[in-house]
């Protein structure tokens, strides 16, 4: 990493120089205050330094403290503006590590034991997807974007009828924008074509299944497609808890079956989890791998089990944060703490997002995996009992205005406190540290078990997922590498405090316990024993 103090004019102009030997990408400029105060006034986009894959640019104060600085990562990518609450010069400079080491991930995350370039790949001419609702509409897009034909298909005319309204309106957005030409939008409309059985599938090279999260009804998809589609048709399921190999049992071809994990909006969001199953063919899995890269996703292979790499920790660290609010904090508090610490948004500010619904059905579709006597967070249920299902009913954990504007909720609170109340909790002042501490500590004891058992295969796969699928800050390099930063041994210790005192939900992952005894610095140098 190199470090250049002085107007910004002379660092744009030795940016490349400063960089040093091949390997070393990042560039920490510190420039006067007017100089940012400049920058700052220009059009957004990419920055003028050539070669510098990793730059963070700030001034300091008088106290050698940055209020807001300026990150680019990767050579080509936007820069995005932080409001830095008072980062020194140690903290700007791990900014540039972090980032550095977010190119690195992405530079190895397509590397799969058994995957090389020898190994096959099918041919993808024409898809299909089954549900058009939100996530089938997107993941369309997403063919239709990459100038491949797709067939959208739901049983519901009604449904069918408003996906393609969807995507025509994102499409007449984007045309009004200036970001794609009126020509362009009719082409993209041109390739999905709206069908209510199965016609056509016969003819396609893959098929995805978006449906609602239940196993029942997915099963009884992949029969239907086992039985229409011709042999060596990938099917691919979008779902994004469900085991792929349970999925794939209703099938007589589970090697042709794999999880594409796409992330809402589907047609904007980079993240493509490629869920292997224990019968997934590697041409199946290499074609997954080169059909994401097409369509413009960056693919992470994971392994399967009960909500893979991202949703598995995610629900942890929602856990905690709902934990938290029965113990004394409220919604707006964990989602302030949490965005100041870089976060796209809070976690009770997403589920509105996404709709409390889809969670609420998810609990109840997996209530036999809870495990007996273990705490359960209930405001979220209680919510959706009373139809505020987030943005769509104008009301979930806050209140909506005409604007889409999030107002915190009195009826919430008093909800919160009753709750607080029947489960004979005594609330208390929580700090803003306890609730960045405990959230992103469950997020990382859960991704060292994942790694532990083989559901991640590299702690950086896991920053990838969270840095491109979940909002996680990019100058911070992902939860695993904010990890390494804190220490693995401090983490340890503390989640053995919060064992000690909360029980059995905050068992310390077994890789950690591991890697703190051999006094390990990072979960990378676990990763070659495994």
């Amino acid at each position: 990493m190199a470090v250049f103090e002085g107007r910004l004019e002379e660092g744009w102009r030795r940016g490349g120089d400063l960089l040093g030997e091949p390997g070393d990408k990042g560039l920490l400029l510190l420039v006067p205050g007017e100089d940012l105060d400049a920058l700052a006034s220009q059009p957004g986009g990419k920055l003028p330094v050539k070669g510098a894959g990793a730059l963070v640019v700030a001034a300091l104060n008088e106290a050698g403290e940055a209020e807001r600085f300026l990150y680019q990562s990767g050579g080509g990518g936007s820069a995005r503006w932080v409001k830095a609450a008072g980062m020194g010069r140690a903290e700007l400079a791990r900014a540039v590590r972090a980032l550095i080491h977010v190119q690195r991930s992405e530079e190895v995350v397509g590397k799969v034991a058994g995957i090389g370039e020898t190994t096959a790949r099918r041919t993808i001419r024409r898809a299909a997807v089954v549900g058009a609702g939100t996530m089938g509409s997107g993941i369309a897009m997403c063919y239709a974007n990459a100038g491949l034909p797709v067939l959208l298909q739901d049983a519901s005319r009604e449904a069918l009828e408003a996906g393609m309204a969807r995507i025509r309106a994102v499409y007449d957005e984007a045309a009004r924008k200036g970001r794609i030409s009126e020509e362009e939008r009719d082409a993209r409309l041109a390739r999905i074509e709206p069908v209510n059985g199965y016609d056509g599938f016969e003819e396609v090279e893959i098929v995805t299944e978006a449906v609602f999260e239940g196993m029942a009804l997915k099963k009884q998809i992949f029969e239907d497609l086992d039985r229409v589609c011709r042999e060596g048709t990938i099917l691919a399921s979008n779902t994004s808890t469900l085991s792929i190999d349970e999925i794939a049992g209703a099938t007589r071809r589970p090697g042709d079956v794999i999880g594409h994990h796409y992330f809402s909006p589907a047609h904007i969001m980079r993240l493509l989890e490629v869920v292997q199953g224990a019968a997934t063919q590697p041409d199946v899995l290499a074609t997954s791998l080169a059909l994401g890269r097409r369509l413009g996703k960056l693919g992470v292979v994971v392994g399967n089990g009960y909500g893979f790499v991202g949703n598995r920790m995610l629900h942890q660290y929602g856990r905690e944060a709902q934990l938290l609010i029965e113990e004394g904090a409220l919604p707006e508090q964990i989602d302030r703490v949490l965005t100041g610490f870089g976060m796209a948004m809070g976690p009770f500010a997403v589920g509105d997002l996404a709709g409390l619904d889809v969670g609420w059905r998810i609990r109840r579709e997996n209530a036999h995996l809870r495990k007996p006597g273990e705490r359960y967070p209930v405001v979220a249920d209680r919510l959706c009992e009373r139809g505020r299902f987030g943005q769509k009913t104008g009301a979930g954990w806050y209140r909506y205005d005409e604007s889409r504007r999030a107002i915190p909720d009195p009826e919430v609170t008093a909800l919160i406190h009753d709750i607080s109340a029947e489960q004979g909790i005594e609330r208390r002042a929580i700090s803003d540290q306890e609730v960045l501490t405990r959230t992103q500590f469950a997020l990382i004891n859960e991704g060292a078990r994942l790694l532990g058992e083989g559901i991640a295969r590299r702690a950086s796969d896991i920053d990838l997922v969270y840095l491109n699928g979940y909002g996680y800050p990019a100058w911070r390099g992902g939860p695993m590498h904010y990890a390494e930063s804190v220490g693995l041994a401090r983490i340890l210790e503390t989640i053995r405090e919060w064992q000690a005192r909360e029980g059995e939900r905050w068992r310390p992952a077994p890789l950690l316990e591991e890697l703190v005894a051999r006094k390990c610095q990072s979960f990378a140098e676990g990763e070659g024993g495994r």
